[in-house]
């Protein structure tokens, strides 16, 4: 099982639907044939959503941002995270970092691979991934904690980013 976290309006249905349109496609992924993002509304409760890759298939499970106080009931058997950030809302920076360090910090996650997203790369007010990694302390952050972080840049509206996302998923090893 693979968690999505993150606050509320960070892109994480926008993320779900976007990458099940490129894993249904027969041909290798066009980003520029992606089309208008759908629509989304803010999740409430959990939305699970199978993906078929390259080498495996995965389940991913998308908790709303509004229920980050019973995540960790979520975190047992879970094996993968990716954590989204919206590198656009300034304001809701400091919080998404003690967000991710409680994740981290979670015992039963201590052996899951993670991926930190950095969100939202089309927005002109958008900070850059250096300057994002650095408010996180990423380097801090990845020299302490005992799981494997990778970090990406990501637009889920316009797709940037998604096929690393893609690769990242698939090159884990299966549960």
């Amino acid at each position: 099982m693979c968690l999505l976290l993150g606050a509320t309006g960070v892109g994480k249905t926008l993320l779900l639907k976007r990458l099940q349109k490129l894993c249904q496609r027969k041909v290798p992924a066009n980003l520029t044939d992606l089309g208008e993002p759908p629509s989304t509304l803010p999740t409430v409760g959990t939305n699970l959503t199978d993906l078929t890759l390259r080498k495996r298939s995965l389940t991913i499970r998308e908790l709303g941002g509004c229920m980050g106080p019973i995540w960790p009931s979520y975190y047992t058997d879970c094996t993968t995270v990716i954590y989204m950030v919206d590198s656009a809302n300034i304001t809701q920076i400091s919080a998404s970092c003690v967000q991710l360090l409680n994740v981290l910090a979670a015992e039963p996650l201590q052996t899951a691979s993670v991926l930190v997203l950095f969100n939202k790369s089309d927005l002109p007010c958008t900070m850059s991934l250096v300057e994002m990694k650095s408010l996180f302390r990423m380097d801090d952050i990845i020299a302490c904690a005992p799981q494997s972080i990778t970090t990406l840049k990501l637009s889920a509206r316009t797709g940037e980013g998604l096929e690393e996302v893609l690769k990242w998923l698939d090159s884990l090893q299966p549960a």
